[in-house]
Parts: C-alpha cells; structure tokens; sequence
C-alpha cells in the first residue's frame, strides 16, 4: 500500500489529503465548504441535510482520487459532537443535528431546569465519572435525551451515528462501525463500552449504536469510479489533530484556535476534575476544552469594526493593527474577562478597570491576551497540579498568528515551547493512522516518532542572499 485518502469531516469545511506512505507527506490537498443550515428553523435549531453531506464528501474523494489512481485505502476523522438517526444501512431518520444545535438548553416542562439540566440530575455521579465528565449540551447522549423527552424518537431499530460514521456508512454502504475516540460522552472508560445502563435511566434504551473498531479493522469497501477502498473506522478530530502535532508523554497541549483546548497524554484512565477521552494504543487525553480563545475575541472585533461595516467600509484584517498596538502598549491596568461563551472560565465576562487613558486596542487585546495566559495557567494545574509537562506545545491559527501571545503563555507557564509544524494538523495525524494500517508502523505513538524523524530529515531551504 503506496497511499491513502484521508479525509477531515468538519462542520466548516470537508478537508481531504492524499498520504504518501512512502514519502511520508501529504499530497495533494483540498477542501470544499459544508453544507449550509437547514432555513425556516426555530432559532434553537441547527440541522444540516445529511444527504448533501455525504454528496460533498464524496465529491471530494473523486476530485482526490484523480491524483492517486493507486489509493488502497481511506481513513476519516470528524466531529465528535452532533447526531443523525438512521438505519443499520444508511437510511437517515433524521437530519443531522449540529454540535452548534441549542435545543437541550431549552427550559424542560417539567420547571426543574434546561433539558440538559434534567438529564444530568437523572445520572448519578459515578455515571458522570465513567463518562470521563464528557457529558454536555452538543454531544448525542445529549440530543438524544431532549427527542426521548418531547417522544420524537423513531420506532423500531434506530442507530444513533456521529457525523463521520454516517458518512462512512452511507459511502459504503457498510454497518455502522466506528473507533473508540468518536465515543466521547457515551463510552464508559472503564469498559471501552457503549455505557448503556445510562442510556436506560435517560429514556433511549432502544437506541443502538455503531460497532467499536480498532483503527485497523478494515469496516467496509468504497467503490468508486472503478476503484476500491478499504475504508477504516473514523476517528474523532481532536484526538486525530493532536496526533498530527505529535504530541508526546509530558508535553501539554495548547490549542489556540476558534475554540481552545488543553490537555495532557496519560497512560491510563486517571479521572480528575477535567475531562478524559479515550486516545490511541489503549491511552487517555485529559483535556479540557472550551477555554476562550478566537471566538470571545472574534467578539472584541466585531464590535470594534460594527461602526464601519455599518458604513459599508470594508475592513480586510485587522489583525496587523492589533498586533502592532499590543506590542506598542505595554503593560496594562485594563482588566478583561473572555469568558463571553459558557466555560470552564465561567458563563460572562467583563471589561473592568476602565480608564480615560487605557481603553485603546491595544490595551484592550494585551489584556485579552493576559487573561487567555491566566485560563491556559489555571487548566494546566487542574490537568496537573504537580506541573508534570516538560514543555508547551502549541497549535491552532491563533496561536500561530502571535509570537507575542505564545510568550506571553510560555512565561506565564514558566515553560518552553514548540510549535506544531503543519497548519494541517489533522490531516497529518490520519497520515499517522496509516502508517499504522499499512504495517509501516506498530502503534500510533511509533507512527508520531517516524514521521517527527521525518521531518527533522528535511533540508531546511535557505534565502539566497
């Protein structure tokens, strides 16, 4: 086996690459949009029609395979949040519902709280921890509680898929099969096992879900414009990114992006007051996510430019001002809470300190950037209070745009740091899992090791003069 297809199932984008198994690159690359929200929704709601899902991926598997005529394989990673109902063979029974999707925040009839409210006083602690406290608004054991509470499940044999192993199903018209990091929230960590003693106290005992694959048990055969490839359970994107990153045993994970998370590789389950998903080679990731970052500042943006925009004058990127005055402005009294979005930070924020002499974009965004390094200090010591990272490694636009922000965390963290290498992390990672498939690799963590070699094997090209 020469190459792969490996394909990212993201609710912006739909992202694939060929992996070159033997040069240990990824080839040739591209990206089409998702498809647009379901219109004429209540505000709550955000479904998207699994069909035209399916449709763009698989046009970005004939546009990839024009380039690898020799492809023995695919290997996916997507969402982990997200719902769609359906049949053992593909048949949706429902739309697909998105992670960004509202409705179980939605107050419950019965006054005790939001629908999430309610399902999570029907679980017991014990339940929460086995869950690896992944239990939340966005995730299917979460959908699935509010449909069992308004009686909208469908009778009969029904599957409950996340979005990547729909895609698969229907691409191959195989049984749903999946691998254990799409299992998040739904997974006793205990067992590897779908937690179905929690799934009877919320109501959806009938429910059933895909078959838990390792990465390489071939799950079904995509023909395609003459072609056949084996394709392999999907795996979850957080997960597969950080693989792409390399990451190692010690060395904790920052991603600075949209959305943000930290987390550490351990071993084995060691529940905590953080979150735990299950990793590769039988590990753990603790993590913990929805930390602010590029949205709550996205926020900060929007508002400083409503004033042009209202005035139809275009604003291209901002950020080279902002980057300017934040090294210009120094240390600054101005205080700033990000925590603008439901958080392990909290549930609002705040602008404090306010004075006639600090309220500019620079002062604004050096604050900003100072509370982002005091919630990356608080997650890692809940991660490890004993400090047992070695070094920082960071990903994500945000964190590659500013140098300034990187510093400012590397020595609010009192810790050195490195960069993840390519912008594509999680396709990178899926060239891992392929190494692995295609015996070229034992495990994951060897997989990370050869193509970090690789890399490191590069001549690095220098300016002519």
């Amino acid at each position: 086996m020469r190459t792969f297809l490996g394909i990212d199932v993201g609710t912006s984008f739909i992202k694939g690459a060929v992996l070159d198994l033997e040069k240990l690159t990824l080839g040739p690359t591209r990206r089409l949009p998702f498809p647009h929200r379901i219109p004429d929704q209540p505000a709550s709601f955000h479904e998207v029609d699994p069909r035209e899902i399916v449709a763009a991926t698989r046009q970005l598997i004939e546009q990839l395979l024009e380039q690898a005529p020799d492809c023995a394989g695919l290997v996916m990673s997507g969402q982990m949040g997200g719902l769609i109902l359906g049949t053992a063979r593909g048949k949706p029974l429902s739309n697909y519902i998105s992670w960004q999707d509202k409705r179980v925040v939605l107050d419950h009839p019965s006054g005790g709280g939001s629908f999430f409210d309610v399902m999570r006083q029907r679980m017991s602690e014990e339940d929460w921890r086995h869950l690896g406290r992944e239990v939340r608004p966005g995730l299917p054991v979460s959908f699935l509680f509010w449909m069992a509470e308004n009686k909208q499940l469908p009778e009969g044999r029904v599957f409950a898929f996340n979005l990547p192993d729909w895609v698969l199903a229907n691409l191959c018209d195989c049984p749903p099969a999946t691998h254990f990091t799409q299992g998040v929230g739904a997974l006793s960590l205990e067992t590897l096992r779908w937690h179905e003693p929690v799934f009877a106290k919320l109501g959806y005992e009938q429910v059933r879900w895909p078959t838990l694959r390792e990465i390489t048990e071939p799950v079904g055969v995509l023909e395609i414009n003459s072609q056949r490839l084996t394709c392999y359970p999907p795996v979850g994107d957080h997960q597969c990114s950080l693989a792409g990153a390399f990451i190692g045993f010690n060395e904790l994970s920052l991603n600075v992006s949209t959305g943000s998370q930290a987390s550490l590789l351990t071993p084995r389950w060691e529940p905590g007051n953080y979150q735990t998903r299950p990793f590769f080679d039988g590990r753990f990731l603790n993590t913990i996510t929805h930390l602010p970052a590029g949205r709550s500042m996205n926020l900060l943006v929007d508002l400083l430019t409503e004033l042009a925009a209202a005035q139809k004058l275009q604003i291209k990127n901002p950020w080279p001002y902002i980057a300017e005055e934040v090294e210009k402005a120094g240390e600054t009294d101005l205080g700033i809470n990000l925590a603008f979005y439901p958080g392990p930070m909290g549930d609002h924020g705040a602008i404090t300190n306010i004075r006639e002499t600090n309220l500019t974009v620079g002062n604004l965004f050096r604050a900003a950037f100072a509370n982002m390094a005091d919630s990356y200090l608080a997650a890692a010591l809940r991660l490890s209070p004993k400090r047992a990272w070695r070094n920082l490694l960071f990903s994500g636009g945000l964190a590659l745009q500013s140098e300034f922000l990187r510093n400012l965390i590397s020595k609010k963290l009192e810790s050195e740091y490195r960069m993840c290498s390519s912008t594509e992390d999680a396709l990178q990672g899926l060239l891992a899992l392929a190494l692995v498939i295609g015996s070229r690799a034992a495990s994951v963590e060897q997989a990370i090791r050869i193509l970090k070699d690789n890399e490191k094997s590069i001549p690095v090209k220098k300016d002519t003069p």
